[in-house]
């Protein structure tokens, strides 16, 4: 419920924030010095400095309530309809209640500024219908919104703060940065395609990942590609240490699994089990390709990381850590770690220690 809200509480100021500006600056680019502009003809009420101001007044409280609710309508989608819904039933049901939630806050605020200003605002049933001012407003909102989704698309793809660093130009050279890796693996992935079938398999594939996709923003992860049955997982290092975040998300997964045990069994005959390797360290991440760009990392990390993983078979564990990683740590009453030993892994000189961690 805390992480549940932590993010209700990040989406909400973020939404806020920006609707508050967008309908500030309408109503400077809608109003501003229109009165001195020959040829022009301003109602009263906006006409002057004190009618800018009301003006400006009016529409960010209007951006302020637009904001809230708009990330409210998201927070419960993207929490209840784990994109299950397709894009087009999705697209439809929230621009309607967009829609009829921008028509109830104008109403809301006209009603307010009517009664505090003494302005005759027409708020009669249906007035939005034939006010062209309105809908003037509502195609500004539409326009911003395509702005706000692809900023907010290229932030899933890139992860929190990259793309900003992208649009900056920071990774055109390559850059040092210390983060933490966790590769998810299905485990008997062979077997399990053998006996369902390709197609079958994707979809089964899919509602894994769905299930990983609404545990991931919880434990401030970035989800940094996808490999067939493989997701490999990324936090900046202090954030993959913080509650450790890096261990709790497999666990959690692991939970929100066995949750849909039923699902899963009815479904495919198979409840999934995945097994993970975590390695942390200094590695470099640049920007990559030019028709198709990536943020792409380099580095012994991504190798340890992934050769962890794969002896989790050998080991017949779930979860093995490096135990440089794990000295960083603060592992929780909750759980509890073990020492496998010393191994060799392939394309390296020096041995690594691993351990597993489970819970208690």
């Amino acid at each position: 419920m805390n992480r549940n809200l932590k993010l209700y509480l990040q989406l909400l100021w973020q939404s806020v924030l920006f609707w508050t500006i967008v309908m500030g600056l309408y109503s400077i680019f809608r109003y501003y010095g229109l009165d001195e502009e020959i040829g022009f003809t301003v109602i009263e009420e906006y006409s002057g400095h004190q009618g800018t101001l009301r003006a400006l007044i009016g529409f960010t409280s209007i951006g302020a309530l637009i904001g809230l609710l708009y990330a409210t309508i998201d927070f419960v989608f993207d929490k209840y309809n784990s994109g299950r819904l397709s894009l087009v039933y999705d697209l439809t049901i929230r621009t309607f209640l967009y829609f009829a939630t921008t028509i109830a806050v104008f109403t809301l605020i006209m009603e307010l500024f009517s009664e505090i200003y003494g302005i005759n605002l027409n708020t009669d049933r249906g007035w939005w219908k034939e006010n062209k001012s309105f809908w003037a407003t509502i195609l500004y909102i539409v326009m911003v919104s395509f702005v706000f989704s692809f900023i907010k698309i290229a932030t899933e793809k890139f992860g929190k703060g990259v793309f900003l660093k992208m649009l900056m130009g920071k990774y055109k050279n390559p850059q040092e940065e210390k983060r933490i890796f966790m590769f998810l693996d299905l485990k008997d992935s062979t077997t399990i395609a053998e006996n369902l079938g390709h197609f079958k398999y994707s979809q089964f594939i899919q509602d894994c990942f769905y299930d990983l996709n609404e545990v991931v923003p919880k434990y401030d992860a970035e989800i940094y590609q996808y490999v067939g049955d493989e997701a490999v997982l990324s936090w900046p290092y202090r954030k993959g240490l913080a509650h450790n975040n890096c261990v709790d998300l497999f666990f959690a997964f692991q939970q929100k699994k066995q949750s849909k045990s039923q699902y899963y069994l009815d479904k495919y005959g198979i409840v999934p089990e995945f097994k993970a390797g975590l390695h942390g360290g200094v590695l470099m991440v640049t920007e990559v390709g030019v028709i198709k760009k990536e943020i792409a990392y380099h580095g012994d990390v991504i190798n340890t990381s992934a050769r962890i993983q794969a002896e989790c078979n050998k080991h017949h564990v779930r979860l093995l850590i490096s135990e440089k990683l794990l000295k960083d740590l603060k592992i929780s009453t909750h759980l509890s770690s073990k020492f496998l030993g010393s191994v060799l892994l392939k394309g390296k000189q020096e041995k690594v220690n691993i351990h597993t961690i489970d819970k208690v």
